[in-house]
């Protein structure tokens, strides 16, 4: 599958989650990350994880966006670690709606709650 025809995942990596860390410590945004990069590797899920800097969620952290060619752009909160396996199950989910709205009743239960916005298609669709 091309990455064109792949939700991107984007993960803010530097999202404390209003935690305060020890020095070298990992943040909660890099550890999902990481727990998404594991996921992705064991079970080739094609979505294209992206790390950011930073979503300007911070006080909803940890925070990621899908989006998709053509379709909307979602900002997530209120993510763990724990909830990687999930995001993948949203982001099928995501692709498979034509405009990329997944109504609550449809995402894995651990992210009912977990649209913080979202943003229209740049392009226009079909």
């Amino acid at each position: 599958m091309s990455e064109s025809c792949r939700p991107r995942l984007i993960i803010c990596t530097t999202c404390r989650a209003g935690h305060a860390l020890e020095e070298g410590a990992a943040t909660p945004g890099a550890r999902l990350h990481a727990a998404l990069e594991r996921v992705i590797e064991d079970t080739g899920a094609p979505v294209e994880l992206q790390p950011a800097a930073c979503l300007a969620n911070c006080d909803r952290g940890c925070s990621g966006a899908i989006a998709m060619r053509g379709k909307w752009t979602y900002l997530l909160g209120l993510l763990s670690p724990e909830h990687a396996a999930d995001l993948l199950a949203y982001s099928a989910a995501y692709a498979a709606s034509a405009s990329g709205t997944v109504l609550p009743s449809r995402r894995p239960a651990s992210l009912q709650r977990m649209v913080m916005g979202r943003v229209p298609p740049l392009e226009p669709t079909r």
